[in-house]
């Protein structure tokens, strides 16, 4: 069975893109960049948005999500 992504989100910090969030139907999952594999998958999209946030370097700003 194929996963279809529904929806894509991307995260901007102060220096460029930082990560993503994709959404299909197992959830939101989370991948940084540089990164060959994810750091999870999340019930709900805040969740994963604070995911990526806590994967950012210590004290980085809560980043831009855009949706792509």
């Amino acid at each position: 069975m194929s996963t279809k992504t529904l929806a894509l989100w991307v995260a901007y910090g102060t220096n460029g893109v930082v990560g993503s969030i994709r959404h299909d139907d197992e959830g939101y999952t989370v991948t940084m960049v540089g990164s060959d594999t994810t750091t999870g998958k999340y019930p709900s999209l805040a969740s994963a948005k604070g995911a990526l946030h806590s994967h950012m370097a210590p004290g980085s700003d809560w980043p831009r999500f855009q949706e792509h």
